[in-house]
């Protein structure tokens, strides 16, 4: 496992990172679920990401419990805010990030998290107040640093212009070959600002795997068979673009590496990139996964996969 810092703060996060949604108290068995944490750990994985909604809490919980028996310097742990909690709780309020905060670190049953984001933008609070309590937070050593997930790049420049608060040291877009939105802006914008890419979907929510074939429906236990997951993955679902994926497999093998492992080293190969977020609900799967770090791909191999996932998603959208 290769180990990258994070922006401009003194956290060092593996390549690779263990992340909770869908999986963590939610869709994945506790056993199995431990089963995946240990592997991550046997791996070298030591970066953590879940969220207080993630099963509105069971994430987290999860994790408090499964954590418990490490060294809190054995790992980094990254938990976010935003969406609803409750009727009442949502947002970037100072209230919130008191309340959200002080609820997550007692399920996760620690005294301070690593990174903290907002989740999302929170355009019914002025940004001032939503910096100005997450730099309490960090005062209070509740917080060693903070982030943000999906904001737009002038929201990170109002961000950034603010005097007097902790500047945010991550940003958690999606990222992936077939979706390169956050290089128009926003990663231009971090690199330049000391912000690292947290990257999550970078296999395109499974569909990178190579799982799915054009021909036929979706695996039974798959993400996309899903009435609750699959309705996020419908551009992704479409012949045209998973043709193309499975023309990425030779490509793959060429370089020597399984296809989502290929998808992954194309993501890492941007430096602005800390890490790349895999789900898991197999222990095989984080071994394949991590294996990721560190591979040596000729840029050619990655410029042919751009080009064919490019035209695919050209006749996706048109």
């Amino acid at each position: 496992m290769q180990y990258r810092k994070l922006g401009d703060s003194d956290l060092v996060v593996s390549e690779i990172s263990l992340g909770s949604w869908l999986t963590f108290g939610v869709g994945v068995e506790a056993d199995q679920a431990r089963a995946c944490l240990d592997e991550a750990f046997a791996q070298g994985i030591n970066f953590i990401d879940t969220a207080n909604v993630y099963g509105r809490g069971a994430a987290e919980n999860f994790l408090g419990d499964a954590l418990k028996g490490r060294a809190r310097d054995s790992y980094v742990l990254a938990t976010k805010l935003y969406f609803p909690m409750s009727e009442n709780d949502r947002g970037l309020s100072r209230a919130q990030v008191e309340k959200q905060l002080d609820a997550s670190l007692e399920r996760l049953r620690t005294d301070h998290v690593d990174l903290y984001q907002c989740h999302r933008y929170d355009a019914d609070t002025p940004l001032e107040e939503t910096m100005e309590a997450l730099t309490r937070a960090v005062d209070s050593g509740k917080v060693r640093t903070i982030g943000f997930s999906e904001w737009p790049a002038d929201r990170i420049q109002a961000a950034l212009d603010l005097t007097g608060v902790t500047k945010f040291v991550s940003s958690q877009p999606q990222y992936s070959l077939l979706w390169r939105e956050p290089e128009d802006e926003v990663i231009p914008l971090c690199a330049a600002n000391g912000i690292s890419q947290i990257v999550w979907s970078p296999l395109g929510q499974g569909v990178l795997s190579g799982k799915y074939d054009p021909a036929a429906p979706p695996p039974r236990e798959s993400r996309a068979a899903s009435a609750d997951m699959g309705g996020f993955m419908d551009r992704l679902m479409q012949p045209v673009v998973l043709r193309a994926v499975q023309e990425l497999k030779p490509l793959a093998a060429e370089a020597g590496l399984t296809l989502p492992q290929f998808a992954l080293a194309w993501v890492l190969r941007e430096p602005n990139v800390a890490s790349a977020i895999i789900g898991a609900s197999r222990p095989e799967q984080v071994r394949e996964n991590a294996a990721a770090s560190g591979a040596v791909i000729d840029s050619q191999l990655f410029l042919r996969a751009e080009a064919i996932i490019d035209q695919a998603m050209a006749g996706a959208d048109a």
